[in-house]
């Protein structure tokens, strides 16, 4: 027995149901991962025990010589593996990570541009509901509504209106390529600064396979557990010029003591990343994306823009008649999580949305490849068409379990 098990048993139990929900379904949001057993060991660690509040060098407890060493892996691996200049590993989320980019090169009430939620863009970009649609004045940039993708004339026509102090690019639902250079363009040419949020593709741009914005645009926010294939927290990544701005924006600025174990486990991610694997990895991801793509498309159901150049991609359930929730509830009794998502031209609440995200960061990191990608098409195709249909539902359950089965999440 583990010590959690005796110490907490109810836990250990909640614990041990979700790893069979992981090992016998399939996780299909774009925005998680599988990580390493290295990575988990690392978060699990001792590290967790200490206040490192400050930076390498320059903390403000004592005890931290382990620590700073952690730290500076972290950050190093992480310039070498993006090629950065400046790389602050602190920020505990993607949405903090924002936020002190944000407030590294702007004040609150100043103009952000952004792309809309209900387009592809995220909260910490400008919702109403969140910091910053609550602290700085929010110009939103969406699609073009026929294709279905940025329109960068109309995004440079919004920004020339309106002067924002920062342009914000990068999507949580967005299934293209996203021209970062364009955006940097668009920015200089109204004095803007740009900051790219490449949370969701980071490992993609990291590789090659998505244009990366190191070194394009002025700063770069990512998360580290989707594409990176890391633990949960955020990053930043910025040229020198904004190097102090930036660390004094996490540190005070926004939060205090750095969660030590996660930055180690950040560490053993970035180092993971830059074997050569690792691109072959990114690859299989938009592989799978794009052949689960095309059977869905075969299947009948309509995805936004046409398919997908990224790891993930948006279904129109419209024609179908259903809603997202709907949709997410029959897939979620048949072991295939999604999520519902809004979509272009939505006429639904986000608790309800007329669309689905679908991701395959999860479903490769488990061994699966184009074979596999087929099979899931069709079962979501299956499901979509019997919604209502429990026996049906049951049976697809049955035969994803078997198929989930073969890919184990940790097979050592």
């Amino acid at each position: 027995m583990s010590e959690l098990a005796r110490t907490d048993p109810e836990i250990a139990d909640v614990l041990e149901k979700e790893r069979l929900r992981q090992l016998n379904g399939l996780e299909l949001i774009a925005s998680e991962n599988i990580v390493s057993r290295a990575v988990l060991e690392a978060q699990g660690s001792i590290m967790t025990n200490k206040y490192a509040e400050g930076y390498p060098g320059k903390r403000y407890y004592g005890g931290c010589e382990y620590y700073d060493i952690a730290e500076n892996l972290a950050r190093d691996r992480l310039k070498q593996l993006f090629g950065a200049e400046h790389a602050n590993v602190q920020p505990h989320s993607g949405t903090q990570a924002n936020m002190a980019a944000y407030f590294s090169v702007m004040k609150p009430g100043e103009t952000l541009m952004s792309m809309s939620l209900s387009q592809g863009g995220h909260l910490s970009h400008g919702s109403p509901v969140n910091f910053s649609g609550q602290l700085f004045r929010i110009v939103p940039y969406g699609l073009d509504l026929n294709t279905e993708v940025l329109d960068y004339g109309v995004i440079e026509a919004i920004a020339r209106k309106e002067k924002p102090k920062v342009i914000v690019c990068g999507a949580s639902a967005y299934p293209r390529i996203i021209d970062f250079q364009a955006f940097m363009e668009i920015a200089e040419a109204v004095g803007a600064y740009c900051v790219a949020d490449i949370a969701h593709i980071a490992g993609l741009c990291a590789t090659g396979v998505h244009p990366t914005s190191v070194n394009v645009t002025h700063l770069t926010t990512t998360t580290t557990h989707k594409t990176l294939r890391g633990p949960r927290g955020g990053a930043i990544m910025c040229g020198k010029e904004f190097a102090q701005a930036v660390d004094k924006a996490v540190f005070p600025g926004m939060q205090g003591g750095p969660l030590m174990h996660t930055i180690a486990a950040k560490a053993v991610c970035f180092r993971e990343a830059l074997r050569p694997q690792f691109a072959e990895y990114n690859k299989q991801i938009v592989k799978n994306c794009r052949i689960l793509a095309e059977t869905l498309m075969d299947g009948g159901l309509r995805l936004v823009s046409g398919g997908t150049d990224n790891h993930l991609l948006l279904i129109d359930l419209s024609q179908q008649g259903i809603t997202g929730l709907e949709a997410e509830n029959a897939l979620g009794h048949a072991g295939i999580t999604v999520n519902k998502n809004t979509i272009p031209r939505e006429t639904r609440s986000p608790f309800v949305t007329s669309g689905l995200r679908i991701g395959t960061p999860a479903v490769t990191s488990r061994g699966m490849k184009e074979a596999e990608m087929r099979f899931v098409g069709e079962k979501i195709v299956q499901v979509i068409r019997n919604i209502r249909d429990d026996a049906q539902i049951a049976r697809v359950k049955g035969e994803v379990v078997a198929m989930a089965s073969r890919f184990p999440i940790y097979p050592e």
